[in-house]
Formats: structure tokens, C-alpha cells, sequence
């Protein structure tokens, strides 16, 4: 079927399903009208206001706001409540008009071939009020009325009901900010989940850590400080055993004092505590592979947790470009504006960065989004990248 045969026959089907709307707005407002006691219920409300909205939006083929969790089921009772005054008055007028178009087309198609069967004194009146008393008049004003008020219906009924739906949407809907708290709770519930994770990961590899490696080496240390003690007391002592015991028992704890700097430093780097975060990237700059330049600008006090997620992006991001970006160059710039502080990590390397081949940008990110942070990787293949870091800092 051509294009041209199609689309009034559409347009007929959506003049119907558009009438059958606004028929049902009128007797859901004559309902509510009714029932407005009941309706005043806060949950009923909303369940009401929810069917409304599902029925508008189906209408408009608007699909529902993603992450919106409090349009659903019913959304907020005071837009519930609200809708209830504003659907028995736009519900009731929309939906009469369409009642009188086509209950006065319904009137013509029967009384156009069935005028004689009525009693004279009570025959069908057609096209304001004029009373039908023979088939010229039928014939006439029958047709006539149907093409008028079909013509009608098929040019006001779905401006009508697109009109009631886009009402109900506003109303009920929730608002854009609405959405965005919504969003960014399930953002926050989801990070949550991951930073809770992460975190018993830490402390299981603190733990093992500690256990494997200083617990071990102190065991170590003490099993020799006791035989050499017990050499002291044997009178007949060897001294070069006595020597060795306590070269290694000292080699052992300079070790073990080392393996626990490093596991410290994990949890929060003493280098920030000593020399402040202009010190700690300082040092991180220094210490990279690539020749690296650092440029801070004021950033005045920050908070300690987003100090410690700052250095361990950087520090984590510029050993990737050490480790695999080939490349020849980088920088650092750390700035603060408008109570959020950035940093931006670029590099003129090959590019093609990757936090699902695991980088350690996965732990960046799940380190920047446990403070309510964002994360932008831009890594083009051929480069150059750039890894960008924003933290909020005005608490």
C-alpha cells in the first residue's frame, strides 16, 4: 500500500484511539470528581497519578526518564494530590467536548435511517436543534452532520488529547532536578557498592601484607635474638654464630621496616602529612620515568581524603605513562575553582588507554567516585592522553 493510501487511514486510527483517550479522561475525571475524598489518600493518589502518567505517556510514546526512581509507581504525593483538582477540570471539559462530537454523530447515524421509527412528538433533532420529520430532512442534515463533526474529531481530537497527556506529564512528572537526585542516587548506591568492595579488598591485602611479609620477618628476628640470647648464656658460646645472628636479625628489621613504610603508605602516604600535596606531587613528578612537569596553582586547604585520592591518581596515572605509553613527556596541572579541584594528566604517548585491560584506572576511578568525584579518560589510538580528575573540596 502506497505512502498517500497509508496515512489517513493513520491518522483515522489515531483520531480514534485519541477520542477513546479523551472519553476515558472524562469518565476518570467524573471518577475523581466523585471520589476526591478517597483519592486524597496519599497512596491512592499516587497510583492514580501513576496510571494517568503511564496512560500519557504511552499516548505521546514518551519513554520513561531514565534513572527517574520517583516517578514510580506514583511519583510524588504532592504532585499526585495536585493532579487530582487539575485532571477533574481539564479531564471533564476535554473530555465532554469529545463526548458531544461523538454522541452527536452517533445521534445523526441513527436517526438519518431510523427518524420515521420514533413517536412524533419526541423525533431526533440534527444540526442545532432542527427536529427530522421527513427523509429530505434525513437525508440532508443526517450526512451533514457526520462529515461536519467527523471532520472535527479528526482535526481537534488528537491536539486535544496530546494537549491533556502533555498537562498530566508536567504535573505528575518529576521535575529535571528530580531526575538528576535520582540519577545521582543510584550513581551514589552503585559507588557505594564498589567502594565497599574495594575497601574490604584493601584491608584483606593490608592484612596479608602484614601477615605474610613483617609478621614473618618479625618471627625471623625474634627466633634469632633468642638462640643468639641463648648463646650469651652458654659459656661455651661461638662468637662468629652470635654475629651472624644478629647481622641478620638487624638486616631482617631494616627490612621488615620497610616492607611496613610501604604498606602505610598505601593507606595514607606519610609524604603528605610531612610535605603537603604540593610536596607529595612534587616528589611522584620527580620519581617518574618520563620527564614530567608539574604545575599547581592556588589551591588553599583541602580536605585530607581528597589530598590522599589526588596523590594516588597521580601517582597510579603517571606510572601508567612510565610503564606503557611509549611516551616522551608529561604533565601535571592541579588547579581549584568554584569549590572543586582538578587535575589533568596528559602525555604525548601512543594513546589507546584502556581501564577494562586493567591500567589502574578502574582504581582511580573508584577512588574519585567514592568522594562524589568525576573521571574523564581521553585516550585516542596514536595519543596523546589525557586523564582528567575533578573532586569536589568545598566541605
Amino acid at each position: 500500500m502506497s505512502e498517500s493510501r497509508a496515512s489517513p487511514r493513520r491518522r483515522w486510527v489515531r483520531t480514534w484511539r485519541t477520542g477513546v483517550y479523551l472519553l476515558g479522561s472524562l469518565l476518570s475525571g467524573v471518577a475523581t470528581v466523585t471520589a476526591l475524598p478517597l483519592l486524597g489518600v496519599p497512596r491512592l493518589a499516587r497510583l492514580w497519578a501513576g496510571w494517568h502518567r503511564d496512560r500519557a505517556e504511552k499516548l505521546l510514546g514518551t519513554p520513561p526518564p531514565a534513572g527517574s526512581a520517583t516517578g514510580r509507581p506514583g511519583g510524588r504525593t504532592s504532585r499526585a494530590l495536585l493532579w487530582l483538582p487539575v485532571h477533574a477540570l481539564t479531564g471533564l471539559t476535554l473530555g465532554l467536548a469529545a463526548l458531544l462530537c461523538v454522541g452527536n454523530i452517533v445521534v445523526a447515524v441513527i436517526a438519518t435511517p431510523l427518524w420515521w421509527a420514533f413517536d412524533p412528538r419526541s423525533r431526533p433533532r440534527l444540526v442545532v436543534d432542527v427536529p427530522v420529520p421527513d427523509w429530505t430532512t434525513a437525508l440532508t442534515l443526517g450526512p451533514a452532520q457526520i462529515l461536519v463533526l467527523g471532520a472535527v474529531a479528526y482535526l481537534a481530537f488528537p491536539p486535544m488529547a496530546r494537549a491533556h497527556a502533555r498537562i498530566c506529564l508536567a504535573v505528575v512528572s518529576p521535575l529535571p532536578t528530580d531526575e538528576q537526585l535520582a540519577a545521582r542516587v543510584a550513581v551514589l548506591t552503585r559507588t557505594r557498592a564498589d567502594v565497599l568492595d574495594a575497601h574490604g579488598a584493601e584491608l584483606r591485602r593490608i592484612e596479608r601484607d602484614l601477615h605474610d611479609g613483617t609478621q614473618a620477618r618479625l618471627v625471623a628476628i625474634a627466633m634469632r635474638l633468642a638462640v643468639a640470647r641463648q648463646a650469651f648464656a652458654d659459656r661455651t658460646r661461638d662468637d662468629q654464630l652470635v654475629e651472624d645472628l644478629l647481622r641478620d636479625a638487624h638486616e631482617g628489621t631494616e627490612e621488615a621496616m620497610t616492607e611496613l613504610r610501604e604498606v602505610i603508605r598505601t593507606v595514607y602516604p606519610p609524604i603528605l602529612a610531612d610535605r603537603g600535596l604540593d610536596g607529595a606531587l612534587t616528589a611522584v613528578t620527580s620519581r617518574c620515568g618520563v620527564p614530567t612537569r608539574l604545575d599547581i596553582g592556588d589551591l588553599g586547604r583541602v580536605p585530607a581524603a581528597a589530598e590522599a585520592t589526588v596523590y594516588f591518581a597521580v601517582a597510579e596515572a603517571l606510572t601508567n605513562v612510565a610503564k606503557h605509553s611509549q611516551a616522551t613527556s608529561a604533565s601535571v596541572r592541579v588547579g581549584r575553582a568554584a569549590g572543586r579541584l582538578s587535575v589533568v594528566i596528559t602525555d604525548d604517548g601512543t594513546g589507546g588507554a584502556d581501564e577494562r585491560r586493567g591500567t589502574g584506572l578502574a582504581g582511580i576511578r573508584r577512588r574519585v567516585l567514592a568522594l562524589d568525584g568525576v573521571v574523564d579518560v581521553d585516550s585516542p589510538a596514536g595519543g596523546p592522553t589525557a586523564v582528567t580528575v575533578e573532586l569536589p573540596c568545598g566541605w
